[in-house]
């Protein structure tokens, strides 16, 4: 498996990305702690709009000063992550996680660990002293972003909690 970074001529890469799973379990935020809630469900992989959208995402991202890293296996793209260009929080010392996704057949292999430490290392660099992490709220999203060092924040950004109030927003400290 090779992680390098990806430029936004390679966007439609992500159609190769199978994003479904089984949901067992989300959680939601309930007076600043974690709650479990069933869900018990099944969660497709994109539809043709859907990923229109996601490529859309991810090259304005990469457009705007952003970063992406992808997980090849030959040529195939198993996983990849997008650093968001613009700092953020009071202390303009956080720049996002702005997409992040693993095929359902490489996952639990250590592939977004070591995505996640490359945009952490980017962000790093780019004078950022966290990372932001707006997850969905499945129980595999937040516990890998948990395994990977992110804590549920009071201070939540409220661009991002707009466009999705369900996230789980943490943050990572770098």
């Amino acid at each position: 498996m090779i992680i390098r970074q990806m430029h936004a001529d390679e966007s439609a890469l992500i159609r190769q990305i199978d994003r479904s799973e089984t949901i067992g379990k989300i959680y939601k935020m309930n007076g600043g702690e974690l709650e479990a809630v069933a869900a018990g469900h099944e969660c497709g992989t994109w539809d043709e709009a859907h990923t229109a959208e996601m490529i859309e995402r991810f090259e304005k991202e990469l457009r705007s000063g952003g970063i992406a890293y992808g997980a090849f296996d030959g040529d195939t793209l198993a996983g990849f992550g997008v650093l968001g260009h613009r700092f953020r929080g009071e202390q303009m010392d956080q720049l996002q996680v702005d997409l992040m996704y693993v095929s359902r057949s490489y996952r639990r292999q250590g592939i977004g660990t070591r995505i996640m430490e490359e945009l952490g290392r980017e962000a790093k660099r780019r004078g950022a002293s966290y990372l932001y992490i707006s997850s969905t709220e499945t129980e595999s999203a937040v516990n890998f972003y948990m395994a990977s060092g992110g804590r549920i924040t009071d201070r939540v950004d409220e661009e991002l909690f707009r466009m999705e109030p369900e996230d789980i927003h943490m943050l990572k400290k770098l």
